[in-house]
């Protein structure tokens, strides 16, 4: 008889693939000159597209690496961890080109989306929402469960960015409250959902000394990209002072890391998963503001507060979080993205209530339109309006992010979407669920031709052999 169980999963991509195929078919097209024979050949594009694929490249190595890479620390999920994180970044960028078009263009009148380059990065961006919450889970869910959350959370982000940007001109250049704010506080609430107690019995939600330092790898081009990630969308003076913030923020960051990992071990020991994570944080921290003339002192400034928030989140509130409010944080996106993200979302508003065209010149008209005279095109908003949009925008992130997330939880719990596979404790944080390990072709074989049942149960006991005395990975 066959199982058509298995086929699920895959019967599902290639239908959501198709569909993405069918409606590339009817609605996107390259821009005009791109794409005509008739129009003459354009240098502006040739010498557009050299500065905006460098920044676009940053970011995409941080999507597809970076992200990747950071979560493999788990010393049974690292397939996944990779792997996942792949296909669901690849399912992202398609389905957000639609998705951003319908928020753009009145296609039921015919219109066509232009994919021009400059939009490449805002893809990615798109991805980066996903994967954040994807970090919240990991260990927990099915493919087809994160395949459903992603063709979701694109539509909802997306909605979110549109009312921000559109009704409250809120600037967030790096995304802190589009993207990180976003990313992080859905993804605990699909995880408050999901919770299942047996997660404390895990054995598997640890590292092991090799698992950290892939994980080290996806810190580090994080850290190295991460000025691409708030300054590709930006131009001119902006985007210089948006590689010179983070950069600056970055490093202020990393310093204050070790000192409070130092500090808080009480062996003065370093603890990688605060390392791995919290040096990332001033990135986050400094997403808002970086295009604005925060001062290089600012930027140190910032990125020191955002690695005192993020290791003390780290060092206590991910406990909290699991035992009090039954929220698992599999890899602490509360502390790397979520509460960073509050501090860049509040200085970005503090930023905009202090500033005005006599403190920065024309700069503060271009980062918030909406502050130009009505004569000149905006809506006279003082600087004070401004900043309290500023919050208005991080309110209503925080609320649709929560609240569609809960909405999303209970999607993902329905049985069609293959919660079950995950059968008990042992299958939490594990690849052979979902994935053909090296180790099952040496392990024994029933008579009947099939594996034993209790393999990757065999594969944990030699595993275990090799994990040292680490503590769950919150």
């Amino acid at each position: 008889m066959v199982n058509w169980f298995r086929f699920k999963f895959g019967i599902t991509a290639l239908v959501v693939q198709l569909f993405f195929i069918l409606m590339f078919a009817w609605l996107v097209e390259y821009e005009h000159d791109y794409g005509n024979v008739e129009a003459p050949i354009n240098g502006n594009h040739t010498s557009e597209t050299g500065r905006l694929y460098p920044p676009f490249q940053d970011v995409h190595v941080m999507i597809y690496i970076g992200f990747g890479f950071l979560m493999t620390f788990l010393s049974r999920y690292g397939y996944t961890a990779v792997g996942i994180n792949f296909f669901l970044a690849s399912i992202a960028v398609q389905w957000a080109i639609l998705v951003r078009g319908f928020t753009k263009y009145e296609v039921f009148k015919g219109d066509k989306y232009d994919a021009v380059a400059k939009e490449l990065i805002s893809l990615d961006f798109a991805a980066a929402t996903v994967l954040i919450s994807f970090g919240a889970v990991l260990g927990k869910t099915t493919p087809l469960q994160l395949l459903v959350m992603t063709l979701i959370e694109i539509v909802v982000a997306q909605i979110n960015q549109l009312i921000c940007t559109r009704f409250f001109s809120a600037s967030d250049i790096g995304e802190s409250m589009y993207i990180h704010a976003f990313g992080a506080y859905f993804g605990l609430a699909v995880s408050r959902v999901l919770y299942d107690k047996r997660v404390k019995d895990a054995t598997k939600a640890k590292p092991v000394y090799h698992s950290d330092h892939f994980s080290m790898i996806g810190t580090i081009f994080l850290w190295l990209y991460w000025p691409s990630f708030n300054g590709g969308a930006a131009s001119d003076d902006e985007q210089q002072r948006a590689y010179i913030n983070t950069y600056l923020s970055l490093a202020a960051c990393t310093v204050v890391t070790f000192a409070l990992c130092a500090i808080y071990d009480e062996n003065g020991k370093f603890k990688m998963e605060y390392i791995q994570n919290s040096t990332l944080a001033g990135g986050v921290a400094v997403g808002t503001t970086a295009n604005m003339p925060l001062h290089p002192f600012g930027a140190l400034i910032m990125g020191s507060v955002a690695a005192i928030i993020s290791v003390t989140g780290y060092r206590f509130g991910s406990a909290f979080l699991a035992d009090k409010l039954r929220i698992h944080d599999t890899c602490g996106v509360h502390n790397l993205h979520g509460m960073p993200a509050l501090l860049a979302a509040i200085a970005g508003a503090v930023l905009a209530a202090m500033g005005s065209t006599e403190k920065w010149g024309q700069s503060y008209h271009q980062i918030f339109p909406h502050t130009a005279p009505i004569s000149e095109g905006g809506k006279g908003w003082t600087n004070i309006q401004q900043g309290g949009y500023q919050m208005a925008a991080l309110a209503l992130t925080l609320g649709i992010a929560i609240f569609t997330g809960i909405i999303t939880g209970f999607m993902m719990k329905l049985p069609i979407f293959d919660q079950d596979q995950i059968k008990d404790a042992d299958d939490m944080f594990e690849d052979s669920v979902f994935w053909v390990l090296h180790e099952e072709e040496h392990l024994p074989m029933k008579h009947g031709g099939e594996q034993n049942g209790d393999k990757h149960k065999e594969m944990e006991l030699r595993q275990r052999t090799t994990v040292g005395e680490h503590g769950i990975h919150l």
